[in-house]
């Protein structure tokens, strides 16, 4: 299980392929590497293996795309801090991330 995200709020995203007929699916989670440029917005979470991804990832390029927990919990930034969980990020539509990004 995460080191992240609490299991509760893993339970309550959709488990994936779930929203991929959906045009504007609600991002869930936010996660971010406080010194550098690099946000991972959870859309989907697979509930087989508890690891895998899938959302919209913000660092070289904004782009939407599968990503691990596990790899994301190895990430440091420039300054070495860790990946945290953005606790006041409300679910939000993908179509208001994009734009605020």
């Amino acid at each position: 299980m995460s080191k992240l995200i609490p299991t509760s709020m893993l339970e309550a995203i959709p488990n994936l392929y779930e929203t991929e007929d959906i045009k504007d699916p609600l991002c869930h989670i936010k996660l971010f590497t406080p010194d550098s440029n690099w946000t991972w917005y959870i859309i989907e979470f697979s509930k087989d293996d508890q690891n895998t991804c899938f959302g919209y990832v913000i660092g070289h390029e904004a782009e939407l795309g599968y990503f691990s927990l596990s790899e994301i919990e190895e990430v440091r930034g420039g300054l070495g801090l860790t990946v945290e969980l953005d606790t006041s990020f409300t679910p939000t539509l993908l179509s208001e991330v994009k734009r605020g990004s």
